[in-house]
């Protein structure tokens, strides 16, 4: 049975562990040629092996990385068909907490990396007419975030990016969709548990549990397949009833 990806390359930064890993192997299993990029070197370089892809470490708040791992994986397959824009950080901070450091590094990652993903990538996917761009925001970027201010405004933006780039993109065929997940039992989720609301949370999703990284992957699956060709500018959100 040929996989819904056959044939497909994709890039998934943030891939060497939780949502991004889990993303990597799936579409790996559904045929696609994965590349994965990290600052976790040790874990990324383990995936990569045990899934048969390509790991590159990288730093995302960096634009000339950006441009030497696009031209690798152009160099290495002449394309890129599917680009999930996941790697971010999170921190549980108020504004009042929330000093102009925590900010910064925050703001960095999640939108400025979002950024630079979107601008190094769209020009192939451009050249190509083809392609399917997936930005990864949060259900924060879908209502506020009292306790999470700058993550929280991260992830608007990256909800604003993902409309503005499909309207720019779509008359080249390239679709640009974002996914909020809830509250995802990932590493990332460790915060929860530094300031002790991890059952207080979980007890406030309708479905009474976490979801895991593969309720993600399978998500960003249907958008990087061709079963989502009428698919762009929309949010995606799973989180179990969360923001019901």
């Amino acid at each position: 049975m040929v996989g819904r990806l056959e044939g497909k390359v994709a890039l998934i930064t943030g891939g060497a562990r939780g949502q991004g890993a889990a993303e990597g192997e799936l579409f790996a299993a559904e045929g696609a040629t994965v590349h994965l990029t990290d600052v976790l070197a040790g874990e990324g370089e383990a995936l990569a092996a045990r899934i048969g892809g390509t790991f590159h470490e990288h730093d995302v708040t960096d634009s000339a990385a950006w441009e030497a791992i696009v031209k690798t994986v152009v160099a290495d397959h002449g394309r890129i068909d599917v680009f999930v824009n996941n790697a971010g950080i999170f921190r549980i901070a108020p504004l009042l907490q929330t000093d102009r450091e925590l900010w910064d590094r925050i703001i960095a990652v999640n939108q400025t990396g979002v950024y630079l993903g979107l601008a190094a990538v769209a020009p192939v996917m451009v050249n190509q007419r083809s392609g399917s761009i997936i930005n990864i925001s949060s259900i924060a970027g879908l209502r506020g975030a009292g306790t999470a201010f700058a993550y929280g405004a991260s992830k608007w933006a990256v909800r604003g990016m993902t409309r503005s780039a499909a309207q720019e993109l779509a008359p080249h065929q390239v679709r640009v969709n974002s996914i909020h997940p809830g509250i995802i039992d990932t590493p990332m989720a460790a915060e929860f548990d530094r300031v002790g609301v991890r059952e207080l949370l979980t007890e406030r999703i309708p479905v009474g549990y976490m979801a895991t990284a593969d309720d993600v992957a399978k998500l960003a699956l249907f958008l990087a397949s061709d079963d989502s060709t009428y698919c762009t500018g929309s949010e995606f959100v799973v989180d179990g009833g969360f923001t019901a």
